[in-house]
Formats: C-alpha cells, structure tokens, sequence
C-alpha cells in the first residue's frame, strides 16, 4: 500500500496500517482462518479507532478483510476500495483470466537476478519501473511472511459468510474496485458479478495491470483512489 502515500499525503487523511497476521514481527497468535484474520481486523479498528468514522481500503486479501470490516461496521464506514481485492475465496472456483504478459523485457529479467522467479511470477509489465516497485514493496513482505501462519489461514481462506451475503442491504457509501484485466490470481469477473450491491461504486479494469495493479498502473491508480478519497470526503459533510 505504501506506493499510494503521496496521493493520501496530499488529501489530508490519516493513515492506520492494520497488518495482517502473518507479516513480520507479528506475534503468532493462532490465527488460523480468515474469519480469525476478520476478527483481528475489527479488533484493531475498535482499539486505534473507537466510534470515529474511517474509510477502509486493503489490497488483494486484505480486500476481502476490508469488505468485511465495511458491512460489519457500516454505520461508521465512510468509504471502501479494493485493489485486485479477492471476491471468491476459493481459487478453482474463480473466473480468471489467462495468464498474459503483455511487455516482455529479458533485459529486465536478467536485472531481476535473484528475484526474478517471484517479480516474473506476478508482473504483467515488465520494465525497470515495475521492477524497483516490485523489490522495494512487494519483496520484503514475501519475504518476511510467517508461513505456518500462511498456511493454516490458506487451509481456510474463505469466510464463513461473503459480507453481502450476510449483510445484503446495498452497500451506499462511496466505493472503488479496482481490477487488473491480466490479473491471473483473483481475476476481477467475480468482483463485477456485485455491482449492483455497491450502489456508488466506481468499478474500473484495467489494462496492462496484473495482481500487482496499483505498482503496473500507478498513475492512474493514483487518480482513482484520489477521486474515491474526493467522494468519501464530500459524502461525509
């Protein structure tokens, strides 16, 4: 999330990271599904936050997090956005995308070195850009992850309930879903098949983005969480 400060520095909103359980330095606190990773979240909310009014955004997972938190505390939600957030938790189940690059660089690959298996894994740009993005905010969290933690939460990755399933009163603050049109991970047909929940919702897929859209795309990420912060704000008055 942190290419996406200057814009938020510019707009004048506080910031609260809420990491999710397996990052590093994280205690292992048995988390053990994504319900239990919801449940963190809240708390957390609860304790930096109290009753204040936020607005919410995550990142592919965390996305899903994000939505959760959204619907359970919808009376003090100002605002959600997801960036190639998941919306159907279970992976075969899907509707993907094949897998495409669509700029091809060995120069880049070679520079990648060491890296090069995790960075050509995921990047559907392949340039010095997306390169020094990928290395600088990507790879420490690989890098970093607890994997016991990982695994027992991928042995239950779905929650119990899809948040507008359990909460199906249309979603009517102001929303962004930001999808990669190459996104061969989460996809973003799934997020689509919602539309209609999200009542305010500006929905936007993007070419030349991957599940990494916001490192591929990042002007016009930028300028979409911009006008999502815009809407939340003038909402909120």
């Amino acid at each position: 999330m942190l290419p996406l400060e200057d814009v938020i520095d510019e707009s004048g909103w506080q910031r609260i990271y809420i990491d999710l359980p397996w990052a590093e330095g994280n205690a292992d606190a048995n988390v053990s599904s994504a319900d239990h990773v919801a449940q963190s979240a809240l708390n957390d909310v609860h304790e930096f936050l109290g009753d204040r009014p936020f607005a919410v955004i995550g990142n592919s997972f965390g996305g899903m997090i994000a939505r959760h938190v959204a619907h359970l505390l919808r009376d003090q939600v100002l605002g959600l956005a997801t960036l190639a957030g998941v919306y159907e938790p279970t992976h075969q189940a899907r509707s993907l995308p094949r897998r495409q690059v669509v700029r091809e660089d060995p120069a880049v690959l070679a520079l990648a070195g060491q890296v090069r298996g995790d960075y050509e894994e995921m990047t559907v740009v392949q340039s010095e850009a997306t390169l020094e993005a990928f290395t600088r905010y990507v790879l420490p969290g690989l890098r970093g992850a607890n994997q016991a933690i990982l695994e027992r939460v991928a042995a239950e990755y779905g929650l119990s309930v899809e948040p507008e399933v359990a909460h199906p009163v249309p979603f009517e603050a102001p929303s962004l879903h930001l999808f990669g049109r190459q996104d061969h991970v989460t996809g973003y047909e799934d997020g689509w098949k919602l539309r209609n929940h999200y009542v305010r919702g500006t929905y936007a897929v993007l070419d030349a983005a991957g599940h990494n859209a916001h490192l591929e795309r990042p002007d016009l990420t930028a300028a979409l969480v911009n006008d999502w912060l815009l809407r939340t704000r003038a909402s909120a008055l």
